[in-house]
C-alpha cells in the first residue's frame, strides 16, 4: 500500500520518526508522500524524503497560508520542482471554512499553483473545504487536468464532476467515523480512488483519538474493502496502482 498524504515532519510524528517508518513497513505501508503546506514544510519534506528512500514529497502553499506567499514564492517552487523525489505540486487549494487567508487570495493563488503545476507536467494535491464550487471553476480556468481532491468530504455530485476531469479522489481514515463517506465510496469505481492517513490527523478507528500514522492506512483500505464487499488484496492492488499512475516518479 501507499499512503499518498501524510505530515512527517509535524512534531508529533519527526520526533519519533525512525520508528514511524519501521511501523509503516510492518504494516505493508510500501511507500509514503510527505506533503508540504507552506515554503518551510515543503523543504522539510524534500529532506525527509532524501533520508529515506521509499518517502517522496510534495511542494505548495495551502489556502491558509496564502496570504503570506513571498513574492516570489513561484520561481521558488519551481526551483524545488526540480528535485527527483518531488512528485506534485500540494498541498493547494481552497478552504472557506477557516477563512485563514480571504478568498480572493485564495483562489489566485490556488490558479497560480495549478498553473506551475501544469508547466511542470506535475499533479496537483488539493485541499478543499465548504468551497466545492469556486474550486471547480478554479481548476476548469486552469485547464490542469491531472490530481487528486485529498481527504475526501464532498458530495457524490460532486466527486462525480471532478472524477469526469480525470481527478482522483482520495479518502482518510474519516470514512471509519463519517457514515454519509460510505455512499460514494459504494458508488465511485476503485479505479478512481486513492487511500492516505492525512496523519497525524484523522486518526482511523480503532485509534481515533490518538496519533495517526501511515501504518493505519491499512484501516482506510480495510473499511473500502468492507462497504465494496471485495477482497483487501484488491483494495491493495488498484489504490497503489491508482498512485503509481498519477505519481508517476514514485513507479520509477
Amino acid at each position: 500500500m501507499i499512503d499518498t498524504h501524510c505530515h512527517l515532519y509535524d512534531e508529533k510524528l519527526y520526533a519519533n520518526l525512525d520508528e514511524i517508518i519501521t511501523n509503516a513497513s510492518e504494516a505493508n505501508i510500501e511507500k509514503m508522500i510527505c506533503i508540504g503546506d507552506n515554503l518551510q514544510t515543503s523543504e522539510k519534506s524534500i529532506k525527509i524524503s532524501e533520508t529515506y528512500q521509499n518517502i517522496y514529497a510534495t511542494i505548495g502553499i495551502h489556502p491558509h497560508e496564502s496570504k503570506n506567499t513571498p513574492i516570489s514564492y513561484l520561481s521558488m517552487l519551481e526551483k524545488k520542482a526540480t528535485h527527483k523525489k518531488v512528485v506534485a505540486i500540494g498541498e493547494i487549494g481552497l478552504d472557506y471554512y477557516y477563512n485563514f487567508s480571504d478568498s480572493d487570495t485564495q483562489k489566485k493563488v490556488f490558479l497560480d499553483q495549478l498553473k506551475l503545476a501544469k508547466k511542470l507536467n506535475l499533479p496537483a494535491v488539493i485541499h478543499c473545504r465548504d468551497a466545492y464550487e469556486d474550486l471547480y471553476t478554479t481548476i476548469l480556468n486552469s485547464n490542469h487536468k491531472k490530481g487528486v481532491i485529498h481527504c475526501f468530504s464532498g458530495s457524490i455530485e460532486f466527486a462525480k464532476k471532478i472524477i469526469n476531469l480525470g481527478f482522483y479522489i482520495s479518502f482518510t481514515g474519516m470514512i471509519t467515523f463519517v457514515k454519509e463517506l460510505e455512499n460514494i465510496i459504494h458508488k465511485i469505481d476503485l479505479k478512481h480512488i486513492m487511500i492516505e492517513t492525512d496523519s497525524p490527523y484523522l486518526a482511523p478507528v480503532p485509534y481515533r483519538g490518538k496519533i495517526n500514522q501511515p501504518a493505519y492506512v491499512n484501516k482506510v483500505a480495510e473499511k473500502i474493502a468492507e462497504i465494496k464487499n471485495i477482497s483487501i488484496e484488491e483494495v491493495e492492488k488498484i489504490t497503489t496502482n491508482n498512485a503509481n499512475l498519477l505519481f508517476k516518479k514514485i513507479a520509477t
